[in-house]
């Protein structure tokens, strides 16, 4: 088998991976699958690069109780398949790289250990993140690890940005706004600019949407503002975040409801959100599937709060010459990219409606979904962060197909 590069996108509660081969410098995907309901119904799935099943076994909770147990399944899984010198190097999406790492970095113990210190400004992530780095450590410490940071992507940002209005000392400390999901927009930038160069090059809104849901501004490709900012609670409201809150809520429900820290930290990241907001479900598909009116009520809140982000985000850059959707809801649902726009007429921007419905994933590639009379492209672009993650892996490591330098 030639030379291939292993991505771990790791979660709380699942593992993804992508393994891609290295032919001529170019990445092409041969397996992907993952490890889904970590400690509660735990299964293995993976298919190969044309989408046959090549394992599908379930697992007792107690058999995979973390994502370290998990991490130990997927490598005896890919070794016994793979053997040892198949993989030569691994990509890691790692959630937070604080105010230290502005670009990929090759794991080594110091690296690692100014990683974990991270872990309280992504507590949902950086955690599960760092255990398969620990694992595949253990079992293979000769193999090169690769640590790619949903945060660097935004590093470039002007002051203004990346400012709290606190005190300046805490800004000195790394008290500031970081942004995240910076693996996909990336990715998708970079596709804007082969499909669509001229826009590309101007004042552009990406829309990552999913369980968790951010917006980016780009202005020739280069982040300068985005919704989340010192931890990935911000912003738009998600499945069962909570995004941008009062502050002073949080000093309330602290000082006068009693409610610990720990008690308000487990509400704002895990019962608020479309959850929160609808008491049903943290899918969207379930909600707009229900005649419930706190389902609509959730569902028109979170169209409403993308929109404004948008026109916010569009007064940073000047003004808008294109918006993206991406990411499993941005890709999946044409009703909320419908409602989306519709709250976005200010800006002229029209959908095809015909375009928009027949929009839906899995997408062969990027879709533009906008009316002729609109004032701007409208696009759906899938996003890759795997794809993302081992290109950064390859160039790191300086890798060609033979596995020279």
């Amino acid at each position: 088998m030639s030379d291939s590069i292993l991505v771990v996108n790791a979660g709380s509660s699942s593992i993804k991976f992508k393994l891609f081969r290295i032919v001529d410098r170019d990445l092409t995907p041969a397996l992907s699958g993952g490890m889904s309901g970590i400690g509660s119904t735990p299964a293995l799935k993976v298919r190969d690069g044309r989408g046959s099943v090549l394992a599908d076994r379930r697992f007792e909770a107690g058999e995979v109780p973390d994502a370290s147990a998990a991490q130990h399944h997927l490598a005896d899984w890919l070794l016994h398949h793979l053997g040892d010198a198949a993989i030569v190097a691994v990509g890691h999406r790692v959630v937070h790289g604080g105010p230290t790492f502005t670009e990929p970095v090759r794991v080594d113990d110091a690296v690692l250990r100014t990683l974990e210190t991270f872990i309280p400004l992504a507590p949902l992530h950086q955690l599960g993140n760092l255990d398969p780095i620990r694992v595949l450590r253990e079992r293979r410490p000769d193999l090169p690890q690769v640590a790619c940071f949903d945060t660097a992507f935004h590093r470039g940002h002007p002051e203004l940005s990346d400012r709290f209005a606190l005190p300046r000392f805490l800004y000195d400390e790394g008290v500031r706004r970081y942004g995240f999901h910076g693996l996909s927009y990336e990715y998708v930038a970079g596709r804007l600019r082969e499909i669509d160069p001229e826009v590309a090059s101007g004042r552009v809104v990406i829309a990552h949407l999913g369980s968790g849901a951010s917006l980016c501004a780009l202005a020739d490709g280069r982040s300068q503002d985005t919704t989340m900012s010192f931890t990935a609670l911000d912003g738009l409201p998600m499945g069962t975040r909570s995004g941008a809150l009062d502050p002073g809520a949080v000093l309330h429900l602290i000082e006068h409801k009693g409610m610990s820290p720990a008690e308000v930290g487990h509400m704002l990241y895990f019962e608020s959100g479309l959850l929160g907001l609808s008491g049903i479900s943290n899918d969207v598909r379930t909600l707009l599937a229900s005649d419930r009116p706190e389902a609509a009520m959730a569902i028109d809140f979170f169209c409403r709060r993308v929109a404004q982000a948008t026109a916010a985000l569009a007064v940073t850059l000047g003004g808008l010459d294109a918006f993206v959707f991406t990411a499993g809801i941005g890709e999946n649902a044409p009703e909320i990219r419908r409602r989306v726009i519709a709250a976005l007429g200010l800006t002229g921007l029209i959908l095809s409606n015909d375009a928009n419905g027949s929009a839906v994933a899995p997408l062969d590639g990027p879709v533009r979904i906008d009316a002729p009379e609109s004032r701007a492209p409208i696009w759906v672009v899938p996003t890759d962060e795997e794809l993302m993650i081992a290109r950064h892996t390859m160039r790191l490591l300086g890798r060609s197909a033979s596995g020279t330098e």
